[in-house]
């Protein structure tokens, strides 16, 4: 095995200390090091002249030292050294050092160095403090790194240094020749000297564009294989032939042809003799969680249970008043499942999971905790999945050694990112929305107009319905936005006052959060000022008005969510978006989600206008996270796509000579995952 792949802590000068700290940054092994990433660079070839030098910016200058003043102690008991120069102009300037005498030995009178730091002082006396200086053998630009407390950008930039030597002195490749040439990527040496030792810009954004492929690409592979391993045999047949006739009879409303469509994919899955791995997607109000119902009611009828786990207490418990209105008429028992019960009522309930009695359980993480054991576990469904992650809804489906997945999603996301995103899974999505269901009409104003939109509100609460108002922040000071708690208080004594004003956050406890959510749903409040908890899980038709405050801090994504909390009844709903101070972008934000209720156009947009920024980071929570590709780069989310179906048609396991360095790639990738890695 070459040094890259042994432990950090045989690179020079990594002693216990600053093996810990690589560590806490995941990095492992000299291979690990080469792809902790710079920021940024710092181009030593160009130095400014000491009268251009801007003062309050860091600024690399060449000067020649003319004189070494005596150091002295400054009146905080501070060391300073300073030094007197110039550059080749002839303009002066002065080099300050606090107590570092090593650094000010470093310097020698009459010889010119290029160094880089914060011009200071004033235009007619610059000032240079704490300047670094650029050796003569290191690159002419420099890597800049992310930094933690104890790591310099020099260390890392020393043991980087030997890593590259490392490699040099055992190459290796991981992309197949016909792939780099087929889309003009740099060989995998030469990409990580130029990423780390560039001897141009140029040839840092080759290498960029090299390691941003292979990135996207390694997790594009290691979403199939993970696909490709689950298609083994299920433990949990179920037969072609089960009747649906009496599920679609009793439903109170008629699915819509999405609806339709999404079931039939589902139950081909369930009797296909291969476990279920299927994403279902559909914005808000389409209608999932009767998918999921009658997903459920087919286990049943195969004597199976099913499980669909939430990841907030107020969605578990709305997604069982669903599943229990829309099964229980049929004879099948569902129950509710959380963390926040009581002890006693938890043991009886794990009772009935474990002899069967319960064949649906709706809950939250609680679902998959040691003490839930099983009877027949065929069905595993997770909403919102992304907050859950790949190895927590494994822990779950290992519950019931292969049961099929359903995971579902509210969240639009572009279909070329979907494909990378969920590349594990199968997609159906429910592009249509239940008949009768009305358009929200939104309107965008500023905060002049705070009046007149709660006095909008105000008549809808005078015909007996209830709004939402929404902040960011929770505590006064916290931040500049409209703190919740301050804000609900306002209105009580203010432009609301007369009217029922409850809270909820996310500080809350469940107890709390269950409480309030409940009188609102009761109709015992009129108003709902709250964070952003109130995106999943609350369902109140007689809800009509959304107010959302500072729209523009929010991602077009969720302010979509946010709007889909109303017009989930009969009446018609609205949501006004209010700014105090948006930019261009974010009127056209705003613009935007005014002219449009479809959520998959709003997803572009966003990806567009914000890039996917946590969109990505949350939705693969438990998977490798990206560190270089942009996931607005459509033409290399294309290229991607196309080179993962290349490699597999010639490939399907990767296991040929050629793929043996990827795929090794690959299983570092995901051993995070632990067992349900790939390996």
């Amino acid at each position: 095995m070459t040094r890259l792949f042994l432990s950090i802590e045989h690179l020079k000068g990594v002693g216990q200390k600053r093996l810990q700290i690589y560590r806490k940054l995941g990095i492992q092994t000299p291979y690990d090091l080469l792809y902790y990433l710079p920021r940024t660079y710092r181009d030593y070839r160009e130095p400014v002249p000491v009268a251009l030098a801007e003062l309050d910016t860091q600024t690399v200058v060449k000067v020649t030292i003319t004189r070494k003043k005596r150091p002295f102690y400054a009146r905080s008991g501070m060391q300073l050294f300073i030094l007197d120069a110039e550059d080749a102009d002839g303009t002066p300037i002065s080099i300050r050092i606090f107590n570092n005498p090593y650094s000010y030995q470093a310097f020698q009178q009459g010889e010119t160095y290029t160094m880089y730091g914060k011009i200071a002082g004033s235009e007619a006396q610059k000032e240079l403090l704490s300047p670094q200086i650029h050796r003569e053998d290191d690159s002419p630009i420099e890597a800049v790194y992310p930094l933690t407390t104890g790591l310099t950008s020099a260390m890392v930039r020393t043991n980087i240094r030997e890593c590259l030597q490392l490699l040099d002195e055992a190459p290796f490749e991981t992309l197949p020749s016909d792939l780099r040439s087929r889309y003009d990527l740099m060989p995998l040496v030469k990409a990580l000297h130029n990423i780390h030792q560039p001897e141009s810009l140029t040839g840092a954004e080759e290498a960029k564009h090299r390691l941003a492929f292979e990135e996207m690409l390694r997790l594009q592979l290691g979403l199939r294989l993970l696909r490709q391993r689950a298609l083994q045999e299920t433990e949990y047949p179920m037969r072609p032939e089960t009747d649906m006739q009496p599920f679609f009879g009793s439903l109170p409303f008629a699915p819509t042809d999405a609806q339709e469509r999404a079931i039939r994919e589902i139950t081909a899955d369930l009797t296909s003799g291969k476990p279920m791995n299927r994403l279902l997607q559909g914005d808000v109000g389409s209608g999932k969680t009767a998918v999921a119902a009658a997903a459920c009611y087919f286990c049943a009828k195969n004597g199976c249970q099913s499980v669909l786990m939430a990841p907030t207490e107020i969605l578990a418990g709305q997604h069982y008043q669903t599943l229990h209105t829309l099964l229980a008429p049929l004879g099948i028992s569902v129950v509710l499942l959380t963390g926040g019960m009581k002890a006693k009522e938890r043991r009886e309930l794990y009772a009935k999971l474990a002899d069967g009695t319960a064949q649906v359980i709706a809950g939250t993480h609680a679902v998959f905790q040691k003490a839930a054991e099983y009877q027949k576990l065929g069905l595993v469904i997770t909403d919102e999945q992304h907050r859950f992650g790949v190895a927590q809804r494994t822990a779950l489906a290992e519950k019931g050694g292969i049961p099929h997945k359903l995971v579902m999603s509210a969240t639009p996301i572009p279909r070329t990112l979907a494909l990378l995103m969920y590349g594990d899974l199968e997609v159906s999505v429910l592009d249509s929305m239940p008949k009768g269901r009305q358009p929200i009409e939104t309107y965008a104003v500023t905060g002049k107009l705070r009046q007149r939109a709660v006095n909008f509100m105000i008549r809808e609460l005078q015909q007996g319905r209830q709004g939402y108002i929404v902040c960011p922040a929770i505590e006064e000071g916290e931040s500049d936005l409209r703190a919740v708690t301050a804000y609900a208080e306002m209105m009580r004594t203010g432009m609301l006052k007369g009217w029922r004003v409850d809270v909820l956050h996310g500080q809350m406890n469940t107890q709390e959060k269950d409480a309030a959510m409940e009188r609102f749903r009761a109709g015992e409040t009129d108003v709902l000022v709250c964070t952003t908890v109130v995106e999943v899980g609350v369902d109140v038709p007689n809800a009509t008005v959304m107010m959302i405050e500072d729209a523009e801090r929010f991602g077009l994504s969720q302010l979509h969510q946010l709007r889909g909390r109303v017009g989930r009844g009969q009446y018609k709903s609205y949501c006004i978006l209010i700014s105090e101070h948006p930019t261009e972008e974010g009127r056209e934000r705003l613009r935007l989600l005014s002219s449009t209720t479809d959520g998959f156009k709003i997803a572009e947009a966003d990806l567009e206008l914000r890039g996917p920024g946590d969109l990505f980071g949350s939705m693969q929570h438990g998977l490798p996270p990206m560190k270089l590709a942009s996931l607005t780069d459509t033409k290399m989310l294309h290229d991607v796509q196309e080179a993962a179906d290349l490699l597999m048609q010639d490939d399907p396991a990767l296991q040929k000579e050629q793929h043996h360095a990827l795929y090794a790639d690959i299983v570092r990738l995901f051993a995070q995952l632990g067992d349900n890695g790939l390996n």
